[in-house]
């Protein structure tokens, strides 16, 4: 009989990770469920959220009859992510909480606490993803002889640790594990990587896991609920009034209460008009909010961008890249985005010029840009600058043709002589 190797399980009191949690009992891990706390926050209606979730996480190991535990790390939270967003929208641009709560508290503090502290072998979540390392010995339980030693001692450092879209095409959650430190990710395991959500709703419902089974699925930023976002915001930054302003012609559209409150490609809110006009641009220095009309206007389409210091999940960045400094690869900046072919530019600071094989709408200073090569996540880097947007490309060559026109032709070479 082999050695039973402890797992804690991250519970967030929903179907996913009660699922996940359900997996590493049939497969013979001992097993103990953590909720974490990240953050104080009532809804419009006044209810904490995060209580139901957490009774949910709770009832949840009662079914399954594992321990239950749960941590506080609101103020950590608080210093390392939430922090973080206010100071990335007063800049005028559009933080990713999702990805900085999984890099800084679930494989970072988390992390720790269940190697350390719960003196645990392996966390687990409920992501849909997959590990280069899943099908190793030592994450097999069936079939294995019988070990020495502590199970977390066993992790060798040898070829780096992979992250590889899940099973499920339209549930792979890699993108929001692209900022997590190869050391967390040799410690962690995705029960539902081979599985589809489908399958695991049934495996809940078969184990009478019925209290998670019509939650919906949270969407957007978690500890918003309900709220209107430009509501939650100024309740943390101060009121910076400013003019919405035509792309087109400079006209003054309208005001705003603050370009922190309004994301690229958002339908902007102007009374009187008949046709939704949509945020194109930010000018953070003058308050100006730059809007055109149509969804899907020309200075919403842009094809290059350079982020922050990327990334990499393996730590060092691929040997093509280094060797060549360029590779083609695949990008995304929102979770279920259809891949982009694309090719990337390494820079002497470890960022990135990322040029798409074609325009994408409303990319996003502030989000994260990631890369994928052959169903593999690469990693992520901040998206920090935009390269010019086909509406200012096209002004460009209206320009130029404009002075062209002006000059006269050109004298062809004179005639030569027979």
């Amino acid at each position: 009989m082999g050695v039973i190797r402890h797992v804690v399980c991250a519970m967030s009191g929903g179907v996913d990770s009660s699922v996940a949690a359900l997996l590493l009992k049939r497969m013979g891990y001992h097993v103990s469920g953590v909720f974490m706390k990240n953050l104080d926050s009532l809804d419009e209606k006044g209810v904490c959220t995060s209580d139901k979730d957490c009774e949910d996480a709770y009832l949840s190991c009662q079914v399954l009859g594992i321990p239950f535990h749960q941590v506080p790390y609101v103020k950590e939270y608080w210093n390392e992510v939430f922090s973080d967003l206010l100071s990335e929208y007063e800049k005028g641009r559009t933080p990713n909480p999702d990805i900085l709560c999984n890099k800084h508290i679930k494989f970072k503090h988390f992390c720790k606490h269940a190697l350390n502290t719960l003196d645990d072998d392996a966390m687990a979540t409920g992501h849909y993803a997959r590990t280069s390392q899943e099908d190793e010995e030592m994450f097999r339980q069936k079939n294995v002889a019988p070990l020495t030693g502590r199970f977390k001692d066993r992790f060798e450092v040898r070829n780096p640790v992979r992250l590889h879209q899940g099973a499920d095409p339209f549930k792979d959650q890699t993108f929001f594990l692209s900022q997590i430190s190869q050391e967390a990710l040799r410690h962690t395991m995705f029960p539902l990587a081979g599985l589809t959500k489908d399958f695991v709703k049934k495996m809940a419902a078969q184990a009478g896991l019925h209290h998670v089974l019509t939650k919906k699925e949270s969407m957007g930023i978690c500890f918003i609920g309900e709220r209107n976002f430009e509501d939650f915001i100024l309740e943390y930054l101060e009121p910076q009034p400013g003019d919405l302003v035509s792309v087109e012609d400079g006209a003054v559209m309208g005001r705003h209460r603050g370009w922190f409150t309004l994301t690229l490609g958002q339908r902007a809110r102007i009374g009187g008009l008949k046709d939704p006009w949509f945020v194109v641009d930010k000018d953070v220095t003058t308050g100006e909010v730059f809007v055109g009309p149509t969804t899907n206007h020309p200075a919403l389409f842009r094809d290059t961008l350079q982020t922050g210091r990327f990334h990499w999940i393996t730590v060092d960045p691929p040997p093509v890249l280094v060797k060549t400094q360029m590779m083609d690869c695949h990008f995304r900046f929102i979770h279920q985005m259809p891949l982009t072919p694309c090719t990337v530019t390494l820079n002497m600071d470890g960022s990135l010029w990322i040029t798409l094989s074609q325009p994408i709408r409303a990319i996003t200073p502030g989000q994260f840009a990631v890369l994928y090569r052959g169903g593999e996540c690469l990693g992520s880097g901040r998206i920090l600058r935009l390269g010019p947007s086909q509406h200012t490309l096209q002004l460009g060559r209206e320009r130029m043709a404009a002075a062209a026109s002006l000059v006269g032709p050109r004298p062809g070479p004179p005639d030569q002589a027979s």
